[in-house]
Parts: structure tokens; C-alpha cells; sequence
């Protein structure tokens, strides 16, 4: 089979781009033909295909918020984040150069744009989309704010709150344009256009039902770890993990409070965008703790850490969709301390692959933290139990298996 596979990055950022290129690399090994369609880059790997690949929008196609603004930037990514016929054009080019039986899409939206899904059908290829937000919710794809957290809102037809309270790098002009981008997307029917869509966990599966896309279309099919090493060694060092992006609504302020003032080490791994991290470094100046800021540092980087520590803690204050730091920890034999809200406890089951803890709670996250230091080996325990649940149920083979009867059912 010779699938298209989107993605607005050809590197890897973060957990979508590790899912894109675990895909890939299983694809491949399987004997299919994979052609990417992505935004040229600095960062981008090397591919026989760049010349099909959109220009970038600015200087910095990473993060919007970092990039400088300009007039013309402003411009092009109004035209991308409603529909872009520059890609429309490119698209068109590639699968007419290239004929797949398939497009797998990973994230379009911001930076690509819709307009990709209407060439795919015109050219009667089928089109699945995989799902690692709430974009085609809500305007800033987390249903959280600043002002509320969790914020529901945009599912329960009180869309005009977005610019109310500035969901959208906390601004009212950018949470309207954003709006409006959702609007003209529901207008062009674009979920309707989509054949299927492939949603990692059962949390997000039921928002996107809620939402009105229906249950015939949705595929519950789990992220999977690509577990390369045949030996490794797992210790249980006297210290917690934390590996994500530094970011408010990953109830990091709760981690620190349920840190500080105690002799338990804390390190963190991960970057800001927004100088959430000089906040947090600001916040514990004048505090007894142990905890590390180690910057942000690459999956092959991390492993050491991953590998070595009693646990990990995901302190999530919104609706994670499936993150991949479970996947991991559960790769490398460490239970997980999370918050018991959306798909979280899909995953960490209380007492079986690790803890979970009351929502926004630092005295409940405070206690799990406790508990784990004092039964150590209770979190060994839980560590193999995780293990053994990924291999059996976050495998590669299951995951491709499921992601093949989909798509030749299509």
C-alpha cells in the first residue's frame, strides 16, 4: 500500500511527531511505501519529497507564539489557519505525481489547513485523520483556559466565551480569528469529508461523539511504543520524573507545592514557550527543595532518567488525549503518578500501574508522592505490572494490525 502521511513538522517536537515517525519506520518494515507531506523546515529530516513541501510561514514554523510577527507572516498564516490553496496546490501535485492508496493525516490544522482533505477526495483517496487534540472542538484544541481550567464551553454551544476569556495565546483578536477558522471548517463540512478517524484514547472518542462527528467513524486504536532495546537496565533511583512541556495546564505549580518543603527529588525535563518555566523558577527562589529544571533534552537523552527513576508524575489539570510519557514510563518499568480526569485513568489504573490523585489537589497529589517514596517497592511492583500491560496492549504488532484493518476497510 502507498499511504500519504501529513504532519505540519518532519521532526520531531513532541509526542505527535514520535507517533509519525514509530508509524512510519512500522509502515515501512511492513513493505509499505510511505510518501510525507510536511512545511520545509531547518529542522526537518532529509526526504526524496521536500520539493512537495510548503513554504514555511515565518522565520520560526515551531511555535507561532515565538515567531515574529510581520505583516507578511500574519498574512500567510491567516490563509493557512482558514484554508490555503498553496497547499491545496502542492497536495494536488504530490498525489498526482505519487497515486496512494491512502492519506493518513496526523495534524493539518494552523498550518496546513483543510484545503489538503478536499484534493484527497476529489482524487477519491480516502482520508484518516488521527486524533491528539480537540482542535475541531475547541479554538485553542485543549478545552482548558486560564480563567476556568477545564473549560467545556465550546462543546456546549457557547463558542463566543473563547474570546471572552482569550483562549488563544491569551488574546481577544487571536481567539476570534481563531473562531472564525472553526466556523468556516464547520461550514466547509470538513469532519464529514474525513473518512475515518483514529483516537487514541476513549475520553477523547466520546468528546468527539459529543461534538457530533459519529460513532461509525470514530476507531478507538491506542497509541504503541516502539521498544527498540532488547536489554535494559531499569533501577529505581530515589527520585521522581516529570517529561513534558513546562506549561500551566500541566499542573506543574501542584508538582512543585507537593515538593517543596521536602527532602524528595523532583527533576523535570521539558521546555517553555511562554516563560511558564522562569514562573515556576521565580516561585520556589526562596524555597527548600529538590527539584531540577534539565532543559529539554532528546527521547535518547532521556531514557537514562526514564530508566533510572522510581517514577513518573503526569499532573495534568487538562483533558490529555494519551500521552506519551505514560507509554514510556510503562516502556522502561515505571509506574506513573496522574490526576483522575480524562483518559489518564484509561491508563494508570490506582494501584495496578500506578496512582492517581485528586484533581488540581496538592495535598492528594502530596500524599501519592509520600506513599511511593515510603513503598518503594510497591512502586517496582506497579513499574512491571505497566510493562506488562504495554507489551500486551501497546505493542507495535497490535497497533499496526488495527491501523491496516481500517484502512483496508476503506
Amino acid at each position: 500500500m502507498k499511504i500519504a502521511l501529513v504532519n505540519y513538522r518532519y521532526f520531531i517536537s513532541g509526542g505527535p511527531e514520535r507517533y509519525y515517525f514509530n508509524i512510519k519506520e512500522i509502515l515501512e518494515k511492513n513493505g509499505h511505501v510511505v510518501i510525507p507531506f510536511s512545511i520545509k523546515n531547518r529542522l526537518n529530516f532529509p526526504t526524496e519529497y521536500e520539493e512537495y513541501f510548503l513554504n514555511a510561514v515565518g522565520d520560526d514554523d515551531v511555535y507561532f507564539a515565538q515567531s515574529k510577527k510581520t505583516i507578511k507572516t500574519i498574512i500567510k498564516s491567516f490563509f493557512r489557519m482558514f484554508y490555503s490553496f498553496e497547499a491545496k496546490r502542492k497536495f494536488k501535485r504530490l498525489l498526482h505525481n505519487t497515486q496512494p492508496d491512502l492519506v493518513y493525516i496526523m495534524h493539518y490544522h494552523n498550518k496546513i489547513s483543510p484545503s489538503i482533505i478536499d484534493v484527497a477526495k476529489k482524487c477519491k483517496i480516502p482520508v484518516v485523520h488521527r486524533i491528539s487534540d480537540f482542535q475541531y472542538i475547541c479554538p485553542n484544541a485543549i478545552l482548558y483556559n486560564d480563567v476556568k481550567g477545564i473549560c467545556e464551553d465550546c462543546l456546549n454551544g457557547k463558542s463566543l466565551n473563547c474570546i471572552k476569556y482569550k483562549c488563544v495565546l491569551n488574546s481577544s483578536v487571536y481567539s476570534g480569528i481563531k473562531l472564525m477558522a472553526k466556523k468556516l471548517h464547520e461550514l466547509l463540512r470538513v469532519t464529514k469529508k474525513i473518512d475515518a478517524f483514529v483516537v487514541p484514547s476513549s475520553f477523547t472518542l466520546n468528546k468527539l461523539n459529543q461534538y457530533g462527528i459519529p460513532s461509525a467513524k470514530l476507531h478507538h486504536i491506542p497509541t504503541f511504543f516502539n521498544l527498540k532495546d532488547s536489554v535494559i537496565d531499569i533501577k529505581y533511583e530515589p527520585f521522581m520524573l516529570f517529561v513534558g512541556r513546562i506549561e500551566k495546564q500541566k499542573g506543574l505549580m501542584a508538582l512543585i507545592r507537593a515538593f517543596e518543603n521536602t527532602d524528595n527529588k523532583l527533576k523535570i525535563i521539558g521546555f517553555s514557550n511562554a516563560g511558564y518555566e522562569d514562573e515556576l523558577k521565580y516561585y520556589l527562589k526562596d524555597k527548600a527543595h529538590n527539584i531540577e529544571f534539565l532543559g529539554r533534552m532528546e527521547f535518547q537523552e532521556i531514557v537514562p532518567f526514564l530508566s533510572t527513576c522510581l517514577c513518573t508524575v503526569i499532573p495534568s489539570e487538562w483533558y490529555e488525549n494519551l500521552p506519551n510519557t505514560i507509554i514510556e514510563s510503562f516502556a522502561y518499568q515505571k509506574a506513573v503518578i496522574t490526576t483522575n480526569i480524562g483518559s489518564l485513568p484509561e491508563l494508570v489504573k490506582n494501584n495496578e500501574t500506578g496512582l492517581t490523585f485528586d484533581y488540581a489537589s496538592v495535598d492528594s497529589l502530596k500524599t501519592k508522592i509520600e506513599y511511593m517514596f515510603k513503598n518503594q517497592s510497591e512502586a517496582q511492583r506497579m513499574g512491571k505490572n505497566a510493562y506488562q500491560i504495554l507489551i500486551n496492549d501497546y505493542s507495535p504488532e497490535k497497533h499496526y494490525s488495527a491501523l491496516m484493518e481500517l484502512f483496508k476497510s476503506l
